[in-house]
């Protein structure tokens, strides 16, 4: 059996996909001594053109890609969802792509995508960088696959269309929330990792505690429970370190600091306020009850598919920027 590849031919003939592709399509479209060197090429690996070569507009599949960071997050798994409840209106399947650490593994993810004919994707890695927006950027271009961002932004550009809400807002409101409390030393928790979505969150907390004449205090932890409490434990072993205001970037490591600060004998709300930041599950199962920023994440999900469609449709959204409201919910970690 033949196991040669479009990408086997690409390779081969020092051109890229969309010039293969071209070439078995609208051959006239490329330049000769180019189209001669790719056929030769298929003829010498004795490559047999797929449903991707023959071109991806052919005929729509009524599947849409869905890229999702982890689906152990409580947000990705709600979002999911809200994307399925409105891929049905529409008779669209959905195929679940989990994104691993190495970017070499989402590289062929992507081309494995593309390859699969779906007549668009839903990208939801909150770790996006500039080298994989340019990377979805070509994929939209080139190989005419429409894409959302849902719940993430690469803020220095606006080629797609992205929903989600106002980050940096909502940090600055939060902050701006603990300081009227009368808090005076107010902590960000955040993650190592760089996430665009949490650095804007880092610039609202930070211009809210600049205004108060205030200092920064800012953690960079782990989302993972088992490696943030004991940084938790290490940076407020000796209860001496005043901290009576908390913004966790996550709910779940709000939660984490809420069970390492109460084994210490802190209380909370009295003795220090805290916030979450999405509304998921952990925020309700907690206890005391998380007071947190609303995300829709749910909505977020349903508007990202319904805008989809219309790309897929061939309907150009006029705006690429989709911002939807968020609130402050107070329960029971905050005054």
């Amino acid at each position: 059996m033949n196991k040669a590849t479009i990408y086997n031919v690409a390779y081969a003939a020092n051109v890229s996909l969309a010039t293969v592709s071209r070439t078995l399509n609208n051959p006239q479209k490329v330049k000769p001594e180019t189209r001669d060197r790719v056929l030769r090429v298929i003829k010498d690996l004795g490559y047999k053109p797929n449903a991707f070569a023959k071109g991806l507009a052919s005929k729509k599949s009524t599947t849409v890609a869905v890229i999702v960071p982890d689906m152990s997050r409580a947000s990705v798994a709600e979002m999911v969802n809200g994307i399925a409840v409105e891929a049905r209106k529409y008779s669209y399947s959905l195929l679940l792509y989990v994104l691993k650490d190495e970017k070499v593994e989402e590289l062929e993810m992507m081309k494995e995508i593309v390859a699969s004919q779906v007549d668009g994707m839903l990208y939801l890695n909150d770790e996006i960088n500039e080298g994989q927006y340019a990377m979805l950027n070509t994929i939209q271009e080139e190989y005419k696959v429409p894409i959302v961002l849902a719940n993430t932004l690469y803020p220095y550009d606006n080629k797609l269309v992205t929903v989600c809400i106002d980050y940096y807002k909502a940090a600055y409101e939060v902050t701006n929330r603990l300081i009227n409390e009368g808090r005076k030393h107010i902590y960000l928790l955040t993650t190592s990792r760089k996430y665009m979505v949490n650095d804007l969150k880092e610039e609202g907390y930070l211009k809210a505690i600049k205004e108060a004449h205030m200092s920064p205090n800012v953690i960079r932890t782990s989302g993972d429970i088992s490696v943030n409490t004991i940084h938790f434990n290490e940076l407020f072993k000796d209860g001496e370190t005043p901290i009576d205001g908390v913004i966790a970037v996550r709910d779940s490591i709000a939660v984490s600091f809420i069970n390492t600060m109460i084994e210490k004998g802190k209380s909370i709300p009295n003795d220090i306020s805290v916030f979450g930041f999405q509304n998921t599950k952990y925020a309700s199962l907690s206890r005391p009850k998380l007071s947190c920023v609303d995300i829709p994440i749910n909505d977020i999900g349903a508007k990202a598919m319904a805008l989809l469609k219309h790309e897929i449709d061939g309907e150009v959204n006029e705006v690429k920027f989709n911002v939807l409201p968020h609130s402050i919910i107070t329960r029971q970690t905050s005054k």
